[in-house]
This record gives C-alpha cells, sequence and structure tokens, in this order.
C-alpha cells in the first residue's frame, strides 16, 4: 500500500513536475520524473475526462498505482514522479505498464542495473 505522504495532492507540486520534472512520452502515459533528496519516493497520478467516464478513470489510476508499487523497490534513488494517463492506457495491463515504467526510470539514471 502507498503511505499518504508518498502521493501529490497539491497543484503546485504537480506544476512544479510539469515544469522541473524530466518528461518521458509513450503512447500509454507520460512520465515526469525528478530525482529526489527525501527519504521516500513520491508519485502522482493525473487522469482527464478525456480519457472516458469515473470508471475507466478509476481503472487507469489503480493500473498505475499497480505497477508503481511492482517498480518502486527497484529504484536506485528515490524520486518524484508524475504520471498522465492516456487513452491507451485502458487497454494495458499492470505489467506492461511497469515495463514502460521501467524504460522511462532507466532513461533517468535511477534503476539499477540488473546482474548477469
Amino acid at each position: 500500500m502507498i503511505r499518504k505522504t508518498e502521493k501529490f495532492k497539491l497543484n503546485k507540486d504537480f506544476r512544479i513536475m510539469y515544469g522541473k520534472g524530466k518528461c518521458f512520452v509513450d503512447s500509454s502515459f507520460v512520465s515526469y520524473i525528478r530525482k529526489s533528496n527525501r527519504e521516500y519516493s513520491r508519485m502522482g497520478i493525473t487522469v482527464s475526462k478525456k480519457l472516458g467516464g469515473a470508471v475507466q478513470r478509476n481503472r487507469a489510476k489503480r493500473v498505475i498505482a499497480a505497477a508503481w508499487r511492482e517498480v518502486c523497490p527497484l529504484l536506485s534513488q528515490n524520486a518524484d514522479v508524475v504520471f498522465v494517463a492516456r487513452t491507451r492506457l485502458l487497454t494495458l495491463k499492470s505489467n506492461q505498464v511497469a515495463a514502460i515504467m521501467l524504460k522511462h526510470f532507466e532513461g533517468a539514471g535511477l534503476t539499477v542495473p540488473k546482474e548477469e
């Protein structure tokens, strides 16, 4: 479960991430990632009404949150992350979204390299 202190709630926090976070784009969602000096990682999710009704928007948030729980322990450093859902996300499962998240985090230099 994600602790309440690990979620973005305030509009100003989202705006800071949009302005200063590094942007990674995929057809299913957009990630804004910024390294943090906090003792924990923070995450925020944005879903527009363009995505669909409340059921579709809530499903998109659940899928992103499930993928985040899977990927978060693999981060080498704490980070602030905002995910902006896109329409294609509705057709994906959480493990597919987690794989895309890993690519975004590798691009930001935040994942531990896999040992072979």
